[in-house]
């Protein structure tokens, strides 16, 4: 890569937000913070500009074209359905008379537009390992992934996302699962950083094995952080989201990064096959105005989801600068 997009800061700039949420028909009730009551509109007038280089503006009528024909993957949890709506809006702003179809069936959506044949897709799927039903209960079987061979070919671009199910969930309240099964032994637990590098290391085995980089092209989401755990902000840093307003103006963020990152880098080193990760985790870091926090339609205080319009369209302002493979579908 010539440029490094990740590195920079926010700067304000008038010309944002790149669509108005209310215009767009895709955005969950979680995500769209402006008419579940936000008062300030200033969180959304904020660009990412990186240090060496500028970032190109999102296109909406260039990405059409250079996308039309082609299907993109989303594949994780509901940080991946933030990049997805997100995408699914800009795209949507640009051809608002558009016909379009939107389907639904389990764990699969599709955002369709046939005039451009363009198909962006989500599918749901929190660990990418397999969750499998056996006598003794639900099992995560880190060194499976069954799921993938049946639903993830075919594509032109996959953006994989996996980390916050890992080790946000407890038994008894959200947690999906009742064993972890690890290099062939049953387990009630485990430390949960070592079950997401090994599940991890199962899924770069599984892109080394099955897809081929000249038709289609591989990225991970990276981390997006939280707000409101203790662990994203040292002492000298309010830990909430609550009542936030704009971004840090800085190039760096002022306590540790995330542990997970490390790891996600460690196993996309050992890959074979090309994987671009978006490294959205720094600039995540320095928006913390961009939560829903209490504007999210429903009860609680929401520092770990992004407000629609918000950070997550610059992840995909990125994610458009770095569409590429070597037979040129798109070219910047």
């Amino acid at each position: 890569m010539g440029c490094d997009y990740f590195k920079g800061s926010w700067i304000q700039d008038d010309s944002y937000p790149l669509y108005n949420s209310a215009n767009c028909p895709f955005i969950n009730k979680a995500f769209d913070c402006q008419k579940y009551g936000r008062p300030d509109k200033l969180y959304l007038r904020y660009k990412w500009k990186p240090t060496a280089c500028p970032l190109p503006r999102f296109n909406g009528l260039d990405f059409l074209r250079k996308m039309k024909g082609k299907k993109i993957l989303f594949i994780g949890d509901s940080i991946s359905v933030n990049m997805w709506q997100s995408l699914s809006c800009m795209v949507h702003a640009a051809v608002p008379q558009a016909k379009y179809s939107l389907q639904s069936a389990g764990n699969h959506s599709t955002y369709f537009l046939p005039e451009f044949g363009l198909s962006l897709e989500y599918s749901l799927n929190v660990y990418l390992v397999d969750l499998v039903k056996q006598d003794i209960g639900v099992v995560l079987k880190l060194g499976s992934i069954v799921n993938g061979d049946y639903s993830w070919k075919g594509y032109d671009a996959l953006v994989f996302n996996t980390w916050h199910w890992w080790v946000h969930t407890k038994k008894g309240t959200n947690q999906p699962w009742e064993f972890i099964e690890f290099k062939g032994k049953i387990y009630k637990d485990m430390d949960r950083l070592v079950a997401f590098k090994e599940g991890l290391t199962t899924w770069s085995k599984w892109v080394d094995s099955n897809i081929n980089p000249s038709t289609t092209q591989i990225f991970y989401q990276g981390i997006s952080p939280l707000h409101y755990d203790g662990r994203e902000w040292n002492s000298s840093v309010s830990n909430t989201c609550r009542g936030e307003e704009t971004p840090s103006t800085r190039t760096t963020y002022p306590g540790p990064m995330p542990s997970e990152m490390s790891i996600v880098k460690q196993v996309l080193q050992t890959m074979s096959k090309p994987v671009t990760l978006l490294d959205i985790t720094m600039l995540s870091l320095l928006r913390k105005d961009g939560h829903p926090s209490t504007y999210n339609g429903q009860k609680g205080n929401d520092c770990n989801h992004w407000c629609l319009a918000g950070p997550p369209d610059t992840w995909n302002e990125i994610l458009y600068a770095l569409l590429s493979n070597p037979k040129g579908f798109y070219l910047d």
